[in-house]
C-alpha cells in the first residue's frame, strides 16, 4: 500500500534545498481519515489554500490535491492524512528564486487512540509555563513554523496531564498545545480571539457554527487566567481528538462537561469528527 506521495509519485524523500526544510516556507493540513473519507474536507482544503494565499504560494490545484488524497485514503478504516505545501526547491537565503513551483507531500499515519475515559469524563489539564508570543502576520493559519508547539508538546509530555492550556505573552489564554480551547459561563460560549497567535482550527470553526445555527453567538475575545478559572465548563477540540472535555486544572474542578459531551454528539453526527 502507498503512504505517501512527493508531487504525485509515491515516495519519501524530498530536496535538501525544499523551501519548507529550508526555512519553515509553507502550510500543511492534518485530517481525519474514517472509512476512506477525509472528515471536514471542504474545511480543511479550504484553509489550506487561504495559508497558501496569506504566505503568497501559488497552491497546487486543489482537485488535482483531492485525486492525490483519494489515491492515498480510498480503502483505509481509519488513520490520519497530512498535507504539506512548501514554496517549493530553490534558494540558498531567504528571497526565493522567481520561477518557482509549490511541492507538495501527502502522507498516511496511524490513528492515535487515546483513552475512552477522556471523551466521557473528560481529563485533568494544567496551565504551561512556556508561552507562545505574538505573530499577527501568521495568526490563525497552520504555516510550518512550528517550534512553540514543539516545545509545548515536550513539555506537556513531561507532565501526567494530555493537554496542557497555552497563554500569550500577557498571561492570556489562547489555545492548548495541540488542540483549540472553549469555556462555558453561564450558558455562552466563549473562544479566546485569535487575531495576534494560535491556530484556527478546523473543529474550532464547526463549533462556532454549530452554536450560530442553534441561535447562539460565540463570545471571541481575550480570555485571562482568573476568567478561565470561573468558568463553568472548559474543553479541548481538534480533528483528531474531537472534544476532551476538562475536568481539573490546577486546583479548579469544573463540575460540568454537559457541552462538551453535547457537541460530541452532533459533530459526531455531522461525520465532523470521528466516534470517539
Amino acid at each position: 500500500m502507498i503512504d505517501a506521495l512527493v508531487n504525485g509519485e509515491p515516495g519519501d524523500a524530498i530536496s535538501i534545498h525544499d523551501r519548507g526544510l529550508q526555512f519553515g516556507d509553507g502550510v500543511f493540513e492534518t485530517i481525519a481519515v474514517q472509512s476512506g473519507k477525509l472528515l471536514c474536507r471542504e474545511a480543511h482544503f479550504a484553509r489550506l489554500e487561504t495559508g497558501c494565499r496569506h504566505l503568497s504560494i501559488v497552491c497546487p490545484d486543489r482537485n488535482l490535491l483531492e485525486r492525490e488524497a483519494d489515491r492515498l485514503c480510498d480503502s483505509i478504516a481509519s488513520a490520519v492524512l497530512k498535507i504539506i505545501i512548501t514554496r517549493g526547491t530553490g534558494g540558498r537565503g531567504y528571497q526565493p528564486p522567481e520561477n518557482i513551483s509549490a511541492n507538495r507531500i501527502l502522507s498516511v499515519h496511524d490513528w492515535p487512540i487515546y483513552p475512552p475515559a477522556y471523551y466521557r469524563q473528560g481529563i485533568d489539564s494544567y496551565i504551561c509555563r512556556r508561552r507562545i508570543g505574538h505573530h499577527p502576520d501568521f495568526a490563525g493559519i497552520k504555516h510550518l513554523n512550528r517550534l512553540e508547539q514543539v516545545l509545548l508538546r515536550r513539555e506537556v509530555a513531561a507532565t501526567p496531564y494530555p493537554e496542557g492550556v497555552v497563554s500569550d505573552p500577557y498571561g492570556n489564554v489562547i489555545e492548548g498545545s495541540m488542540s483549540n480551547l472553549f469555556m462555558v459561563k453561564n450558558g455562552k460560549l466563549i473562544t479566546p480571539d485569535l487575531s495576534r497567535c494560535g491556530v484556527e482550527g478546523v473543529i474550532r470553526k464547526s463549533i462556532i457554527e454549530l452554536n450560530e445555527s442553534a441561535g447562539s453567538e460565540t463570545d471571541i475575545r481575550a480570555i485571562t487566567r482568573e476568567e478561565l478559572f470561573e468558568a463553568d465548563e472548559v474543553f479541548y477540540c481538534n480533528s483528531l481528538i474531537g472534544v476532551w472535555p476538562v475536568r481539573r486544572i490546577g486546583d479548579k474542578t469544573f463540575n460540568s462537561i454537559d457541552v462538551s459531551l453535547e457537541l460530541m454528539r452532533e459533530l459526531t453526527s455531522d461525520n465532523r469528527i470521528a466516534a470517539s
